[in-house]
């Protein structure tokens, strides 16, 4: 498969996730934790996902999710204005434009359902840890990739 092709069972909403998804999309997972500095943002991976549920939402009060949380959540297809109707949009913009942070690929407890990983291979994978949901303090490039002028990585 070559970049920017998909096949038919990745459009599957059910089985392909987002990584960079809401938490008010039911069956939503965290599958990573931020840390680092608003300026260099870090994402480190869980080893197994954990359902988002309300006793979890609790505890991101003073925040919001995506502060926190790497969300996977269902891939809403064409409810998501980064879906062309074939591929994600978003996904091929990160693997294209934003440079990668790790030299190896970075443990992920949702790859093998992940729309990126699909979608771009290990191109987006090496981006990803750089990458929030909800991105409050954007660069000029995190703005362009993300095709809102508020730098915002979702649907």
């Amino acid at each position: 498969m070559n970049k920017h092709q998909t096949t038919q069972d990745q459009t599957d909403n059910h089985s392909t996730l987002c990584p960079s998804g809401r938490p008010e999309i039911e069956d939503s997972r965290v599958f990573g934790i931020v840390t680092g500095t608003a300026e260099q943002p870090q994402v480190n991976y869980l080893k197994k996902t954990i359902p988002l549920d309300e006793e979890l939402l609790s505890q991101t009060q003073a925040v919001t999710p995506t502060e926190v949380f790497r969300i996977a959540s269902p891939c809403q297809a064409n409810k998501c204005v980064h879906f062309d109707g074939q591929d994600c949009r978003l996904a091929m913009r990160v693997a294209d434009q934003l440079p990668h942070v790790t030299e190896a690929l970075p443990p992920c407890a949702i790859r093998r359902d992940c729309r990126w990983w699909k979608q771009e291979g290990k191109s987006a994978c090496m981006r990803c840890p750089q990458i929030l949901t909800d991105n409050y303090h954007p660069t000029e490039l995190e703005v362009q990739v993300s095709g809102d002028p508020r730098g915002h990585l979702s649907h």
